[in-house]
């Protein structure tokens, strides 16, 4: 266990959690609804400081992320533990299990480990995942520190269900981004998640300012999917930076969702919307619909081709199409 960062005593009896907006008031021996933050005789703890349950490096593109060195590998790793209760978790094993098998892990361990993996493997550094990041604020916060003295990348993938002073004071170690906008009414956060919308919002506008982002939306058959809803997604997103890549990711049921699949026409209509005004709008987890690639947004040229096998960036000549000269955004 470690003391946890972002919080404050109440009283003799309870201690206030200000790390999420759950803003968990916690009595002695009580857990946040995160269940990896507890009381302990009028100290919070985080439980889940250092202990890993999944580490292996992966291709950055199953963050997913496109545009932040494409073709390259990142160690990835994660805890247990999360602050929402989405119906469909595709990680529920970990993201909602308590105390599942983990191994303890300093964040110099971790750095070393992932030094080794940039010499073995061609990796950038370490994506915090798999689970929700954030409820390991104080593990992510040292080791992302640590390893940006080394030279490493720091990539988070998360929910955005953070208070802004704790983002604010994590983001000079965090490089990249794919936040999760599981949906565009709080209507969806509150009833499937146990969360809501706008602190989730305000997260992606805040870090698009100092670092590279990514949104990813999961379509839920018959739940997010109406055309008003993905307009207003868009839309959103378009207000911020019509470049800002965006990711549609397939439903398939998990945990406690047993509908069917997202109908392959379900997510061609999404694509059709939100390219109308987005300029990198992909389809991530349903490969036989080939919306992976990238086009140069002014000469149409084929920039970065991605499949099964592997990335190929044979439009590109650094940040720029080959083609037309173009400056794309994509960091390199």
């Amino acid at each position: 266990m470690q003391e946890a960062m972002c919080c404050e005593r109440l009283d003799e009896e309870r201690v206030w959690c200000r790390l999420c907006p759950h803003n968990c008031k916690i009595k002695n021996g009580g857990y946040g609804i995160c269940r990896v933050r507890q009381n302990i005789d009028g100290v919070l703890y985080s439980l889940n400081y250092g202990r890993v349950t999944s580490c292996a490096v992966d291709p950055i593109e199953k963050k997913p992320l496109y545009h932040y060195y494409p073709g390259m590998n990142i160690l990835s790793v994660g805890t247990f533990g999360c602050n929402f209760r989405c119906g469909f978790c595709q990680n529920w094993e970990i993201a909602q299990g308590n105390f599942v098998a983990a191994r303890y892990v300093t964040p110099e361990k971790l750095v070393e480990i992932a030094l080794e993996a940039q010499k073995d493997s061609a990796s950038i550094g370490i994506a915090y995942t798999y689970s929700e990041p954030l409820v390991w604020y104080e593990f992510v916060y040292e080791t992302a520190k640590i390893a940006r003295q080394r030279g490493l990348k720091n990539v988070l993938v998360t929910n955005g269900f953070v208070q802004e002073k704790p983002l604010l004071e994590l983001l000079p170690s965090i490089d990249a981004l794919n936040i999760d906008v599981k949906a565009f009414t709080n209507d969806f956060y509150r009833k499937t998640c146990g969360g809501s919308l706008a602190p989730v919002l305000k997260t992606v506008e805040l870090v698009q300012k100092s670092a590279h982002v990514e949104v990813t939306n999961l379509v839920v058959p018959g739940m997010n999917d109406g055309d008003e809803e993905i307009n207003a997604l868009v839309d959103w997103i378009a207000s911020l930076d019509p470049e800002l890549p965006l990711h549609f990711s397939r439903y398939f049921p998990q945990y406690r969702f047993d509908r069917a699949a997202t109908p392959l026409q379900t997510l061609a209509k999404a694509l059709r919307i939100a390219r109308r005004k987005l300029k990198n709008v992909y389809i991530g987890n349903a490969w036989e619909m080939d919306e992976n690639d990238t086009f140069c947004p002014r000469c149409g040229s084929l920039l970065i081709e991605r499949s099964w096998s592997g990335t190929d960036m044979r439009g590109l000549e650094g940040n720029k199409c080959r083609g037309c000269g173009n400056e794309v955004k994509v960091v390199c």
